[in-house]
Parts: structure tokens; sequence; C-alpha cells
């Protein structure tokens, strides 16, 4: 596999280049927004970065529609006072030294009593954990019946921490969630489902797989929208 770039305005795209016994070349632009492209061995560089200048408005759509599922979330130090989202809205974090560990949310507080300081970072990580896989589960259940029309095989939905995307499924019918996503308002949580069960009827970003989604949720591009300025 061999890197490249081209200039494209004032945009550089990067791309890898892998050689096979193949008669056309592909370009597939990936959900971690690199560029992979498959060409006919005989294929000269020169050709292979013309066809990616004739792409490059498509790559570079592909790009940005790719980052509505990478997350923006600036670091936090787990301080008292520092704000914090929870289904789209600030609270605000209160620190408590004691005996008993907990979190809880309180108005507009997300109060945390803890050991030691050291163990503040652990535990809300923990709360959000636990509150994604509870509240995103409730979210999901009557999208999972609206899509049983289709006969879709949802094998499980499974939380995973990844910190380039919102949300992923395999071949085999499981979804994956970020469980950061409980930090986003519940369009932007149920925009992320519903895009991944129209995955497991379109496996690619076609047309159809569009249509399927406009037609499930009509005002997806707004909570799109929402979701990639989250935590910006």
């Amino acid at each position: 596999m061999m890197n490249y770039s081209i200039q494209f305005g004032s945009k550089k795209i990067y791309f890898q280049v892998v050689y096979s016994d193949r008669k056309t070349l592909g370009i597939t632009v990936n959900p971690d927004l690199n560029v992979l492209v498959k060409a006919p061995i005989d294929s000269s560089i020169d050709k292979i970065k013309e066809k990616i200048i004739k792409k490059a408005p498509w790559i570079i759509k592909q790009q940005g529609f790719f980052l509505t599922f990478h997350p923006k979330i600036p670091a936090r130090k787990y301080i008292g006072g520092e704000t914090h989202l929870y289904l789209g809205r600030q609270y605000l974090l209160k620190v408590e030294l004691s005996k008993v560990e907990s979190v809880k949310l309180k108005g507009k507080f997300i109060e945390v009593k803890a050991i030691d300081k050291s163990r503040v970072k652990e535990l809300v990580k923990q709360w959000y954990l636990v509150h994604a896989k509870s509240k995103i589960n409730e979210l999901a259940k009557p999208l999972i019946e609206q899509f049983k029309k289709y006969n879709i095989e949802l094998k499980s939905i499974v939380f995973r921490e990844m910190p380039t995307r919102w949300g992923s499924c395999t071949p085999k019918g499981k979804i994956i969630l970020n469980p950061e996503l409980i930090k986003a308002p519940r369009g932007c949580i149920e925009y992320v489902i519903i895009h991944e069960l129209c995955h497991l009827i379109h496996h690619y970003h076609t047309q159809k797989f569009i249509d399927l989604q406009t037609k499930e949720m009509p005002d997806w591009e707004k909570w799109k929208a929402k979701l990639e300025n989250l935590l910006a």
C-alpha cells in the first residue's frame, strides 16, 4: 500500500493506493476519513491522481458526511463548576469528598461524591455509561419496531468507547454505539440509531440508503447538523 496526495483548491486530499488484478479503478472513503484507491496493476500514478481530482468534490462531501460521527468532545478536567452535557442540556459539576461514592443528577448539577478527587473522572464516566445503556436502549425500542417491516436482523446493541465515531454496525447485525452519545439531544440519538438501522438494509451510502433514511426520519438533516456542532 502506497501513500500519495493531491491539491484540490485549498484542500489537500491524502489517499492510499492498492494495486491488484482488476480491470477498473475504485475509490472508497472510509469512516475514519481515509481515502483508499484500488487500481489495476498497470495504472500510472498520474492517471490515478487525475481520477482523484475528478472525484475530489465527492470525496470531500463523503468526508464531511462521516465527520457527523466524529465526536468533537473537548478535554475535561472533572473539577467543580465545570459544565457537562446530558441529553443536550448543560449541567454544572459539583464535587464533594465523601466516604460513600455516588453520582446524581440534581437540578442544574451533576453531583459527585468521591473518596478522592482523582476518582471523579472515573465515577462520572461510569455514570454516563450506565445512563447511556438505559436511556439509549429505551429510545431504540420504538425505532427497532419501526424497522421490523423491513425484516432486519438486529442481533444486539452494544456500547463501546470510539474516539472518532458515534456509531457503527457489523455485517452480522450488531449495532455499536458510543456511550458519549448520551450527551446529545434526543433527536441526535434517534438519528444515529436510525442511521445504523438503515445500514442493516443498505450497507453503503447510496441514494437508496438516503431515501430510506429520509422516509424513516424526514428531519434527519436537522439532527445531523446539531450533532456536527455538538460539543464543538
